[in-house]
């Protein structure tokens, strides 16, 4: 099996990876100490298995898994955690692998074992693979960073930073002041991510940070206008059926 290692503590990789050097058929490929560098190595690499950390500074755990395209082949995933009860009980839910910190060599010996059983059973791989998607929509919504692309790089952005997010043809797109970001979740996916933010579903296939409107103009059959304050000024259209949702979130409208 080829692993990859992401956690932020350096001791904490030195260790996992002093404790898979008896395991004859366990190759470490690569490690990495954040969530961006997770994904540059997971694109890289391709690896069988991760050993993921879930809380990292600026993007954890679960941010990195709702930033891998969803046409990837996703890697198995055993869940590297300190203690956290709520946490647990939605792994051992799912029945999915978890190791505590500081691993322990009879747990890890054990998650190893499902994880080979795994690879030589591709049914259940691809249904622990359902699972674990499962468990990263589920997780706390609130977000600090996006994760998009940029000339094939991955880039974090604040949400603060992000004028709107627009969708056609599945492909979702964060639009800055300046720039145009490619972003991998879904539009869906970003409304629940981000609706304790001044985020608003102007319609279907945009999402817009209210604080970045310059103007609001009245429109069509009692619908409003939107005039954003990036550089092309872009006019975002509410639908009929958001415009009341719109006047509850801006009193006075």
């Amino acid at each position: 099996m080829r692993c990859l290692i992401i956690d932020d503590e350096f001791s904490a990789r030195s260790r996992l990876k002093r404790l898979l050097m008896p395991e004859s058929d366990v190759e470490v490929v690569g490690e990495a100490e954040d969530g961006i560098q997770g994904l540059e190595k997971l694109n890289e690499l391709k690896p069988d298995l991760i050993f993921l950390d879930i809380e990292m500074p600026r993007l954890n755990g679960f941010g990195m898994l709702r930033a891998i395209p969803a046409t990837d082949n996703l890697p198995l995933i055993i869940f590297i955690t300190g203690y956290d009860e709520h946490a647990l009980a939605a792994f051992e839910a799912d029945a999915l692998a978890y190791l505590l910190k500081p691993v322990e060599p009879q747990r890890l010996t054990s998650a190893l074992s499902r994880a080979r059983h795994l690879i030589r059973d591709p049914s259940n791989a691809l249904e622990e693979k359902g699972k674990i998607v499962n468990l990263v929509r589920r997780a706390a919504a609130r977000v600090d960073h996006i994760v998009v692309r940029r000339k094939g790089r991955f880039v974090l952005l604040r949400p603060a930073e992000i004028s709107h997010f627009t969708a056609d043809l599945g492909v979702v797109k964060a639009h800055t002041s300046t720039e145009i970001f490619h972003v991998e979740m879904t539009m869906n996916e970003l409304e629940e991510s981000l609706s304790a933010q001044r985020f608003f579903r102007a319609h279907r296939a945009t999402l817009v940070n209210l604080e970045h409107v310059r103007e609001i103009q009245p429109y069509f059959r009692s619908s409003y206008l939107l005039i954003m304050a990036d550089a092309a000024r872009s006019e975002i259209q509410v639908s009929e059926r958001q415009a009341k949702l719109l006047r509850e979130r801006i009193p006075g409208l």
